[in-house]
């Protein structure tokens, strides 16, 4: 009998212990169900940390182990270019600066719904106003395709310069010199399909629907077999100088 009490007691204990603070809890849950990547495109944008609501998505470590003060820059990408898990639902995602001048401060805000099982890349975009600082932003989910063929590469054009007109990405095969239209025109703040096209070395440039002249080129972009790629327009189309960062500019980031 007293043998039974103290077993009883002990169950007791332990229970009322399991609810104290320090107690171990239990964090086990479902896990992220859904990807995004974030760039920063806002010309002339200080470097920031991208949140998902309250929750911070990108930031990077010092060699002191403290955070940067740099965050992701104008041309960058978070989280080196990999996705980011996220779970579904609304989100309000927000760059906020990641330097010490104005630390926390949301320069962009961008409205966007997260389905199961999707993949998406928000784009902090269009050209920075230093007086109300903010700047524009837009989230793509990218349409990657169900079935890969693997002898091919995957191939997608995402504008995201506000003062240019809609425009279609090329890609020029160096070898059979080849050329093949990623897609239709593509507007600001949208994006194409993903294309497949042989595995090799491309010379990539856009055009305006119905010119033959070149807005933006880069030069020497290889394509690799079973990957997929999207091919995003930044900076001002009305800088014409070739070291002025601010210029039209084509950036390629590696989907899968």
């Amino acid at each position: 009998m007293k043998k039974l009490k103290y077993i009883l007691l002990l169950a007791c204990i332990t229970a009322l212990y399991s609810c104290e603070k320090n107690a171990v809890q239990d964090i086990t849950g479902d896990a992220p169900q859904a990807r995004i990547k974030f760039f920063n495109f806002g010309v002339s944008s200080p470097g920031v940390n991208f949140y998902a609501n309250d929750t911070k998505m990108t930031a990077i470590s010092s060699t002191t182990g403290t955070e940067s003060v740099t965050g992701v820059i104008f041309g960058g990408v978070g989280a080196g270019g990999f996705y980011s898990a996220i779970m579904p639902g609304q989100y309000t995602f927000k760059g906020k600066i990641a330097a010490a001048t104005d630390k926390d401060l949301a320069i962009s805000s961008i409205n966007g719904t997260i389905e199961t099982g999707k993949y998406y890349s928000l784009f902090q975009s269009g050209i920075y106003n230093t007086t109300s600082k903010s700047v524009d932003g837009f989230i793509l989910e990218d349409p990657i395709p169900a079935v890969i063929d693997t002898g091919r590469a995957y191939v997608r054009f995402v504008n995201a310069i506000s003062n240019a007109n809609p425009m279609i990405l090329y890609a020029k095969n160096t070898n059979s010199t080849a050329e093949v239209a990623i897609g239709a025109a593509v507007a600001y703040k949208g994006g194409s399909a993903f294309i497949a096209v042989p595995n090799g070395v491309y010379d990539l440039s856009t055009r305006y629907a119905g010119s033959t002249t070149n807005v933006i080129t880069r030069a020497a972009v290889s394509f690799s077999r079973g990957r997929i790629y999207t091919i995003g327009a930044r900076g001002d189309i009305t800088v014409t100088a070739t070291t002025n960062t601010a210029r039209p500019a084509l950036d390629n980031t590696l989907n899968r």
